[in-house]
């Protein structure tokens, strides 16, 4: 069974009920919300509840639900598993993975909590974040070490702190591990998934952030507020223009095919079975992500 459309993924804070509310006024691919970073330790307790109480409403709206928990070296995995897995979880996503040892660790946790909520053991999918040059180095490893994977997350703001580096405005420090988190994730036959863009109230930097995140390999991208969403949506689905040229694109080619021919040229370009296979590709993933094709 193919795995969900994960282009936008909504980061919402566990511990806001008003924020949860209005996130459902909104459609990205997944509900995020979120017990770890935007909760206070004092809070975590009442983020559990609150998340757990949502559960069912922001899987009703229609979204996938994908929480986010605290990592294992916190001591609150478990709790935070225990409140979220159920039925209306589609996956979650635990933060600072860093060898595939944490990903046993975390799975042998999810099948006994599948297993006393009733859900077939395997059934809830596991999204990874990639955040220290530990994980850079062990992605590929990380990223098949359990059939739940279905994505990894690559988490800047961690990223360059681990590394003792200041982050760049232009993701300059980044372009390393950005490519090795697609890279990894492509052969591993997962959804690489970029880091949020932290200027919320900046609509052309993020235009700019997620094309520039596309173009590497990233299939989507964390949204931090709602106001995100539709453009998060839109650099990551194709355009029209797009669409329109992959058409011709194939077109031309089965063309060339009726004629007896393996290849052709379009625009003065030369179109033969890598280019027509990447062309059909763009024009299922449009239908698929709801596009005019």
């Amino acid at each position: 069974m193919a795995t969900k459309l994960l282009r936008s993924l909504l980061f919402v804070p566990g511990n806001r009920a008003n924020m949860l509310d209005k996130a459902m006024g909104f459609a990205p691919d997944a509900f995020v919300p979120d017990l770890e970073d935007s909760v206070a330790d004092g809070d975590k307790d009442s983020a559990r509840r609150l998340v757990t109480s949502y559960l069912p409403k922001l899987d009703g709206h229609g979204p996938v639900v994908i929480p986010r928990v605290n990592a294992l070296p916190s001591g609150l995995i478990e709790a935070d598993l225990a409140a979220v897995i159920g039925p209306h979880t589609y996956a979650v996503s635990v933060g600072k993975i860093d060898t595939p040892a944490d990903i046993d660790a975390i799975t042998t946790i999810m099948s006994a909590l599948e297993r006393l909520a009733g859900v077939p053991v395997g059934a809830i999918h596991l999204i990874p974040w990639i955040e220290t040059a530990r994980a850079i180095v062990h992605c590929f490893d990380i990223c098949r070490a359990s059939k739940r994977i279905i994505g990894v997350a690559f988490g800047a703001e961690d990223f360059t702190n681990d590394m003792a580096i200041e982050r760049s405005d232009d993701d300059a420090d980044l372009g390393y591990a950005r490519s090795a988190v697609c890279i990894a994730a492509r052969a591993a036959g997962v959804a690489a998934l970029d880091t949020p863009y932290f200027q919320f109230k900046n609509e052309p930097g993020l235009r700019t952030n997620a094309q520039a995140a596309k173009r590497v390999g990233f299939k989507g991208k964390f949204a931090i507020h709602p106001a995100q969403v539709e453009p998060i949506n839109q650099a990551f689905s194709p355009s029209a223009d797009e669409i329109a040229q992959a058409q011709r694109v194939v077109e031309a080619f089965e063309q060339a095919e009726r004629a007896g021919r393996g290849s052709t040229s379009l625009d003065g370009k030369v179109i033969d079975v890598p280019v027509v296979k990447r062309a059909r590709a763009l024009l299922e993933f449009a239908a698929r992500a709801g596009a005019r094709v």
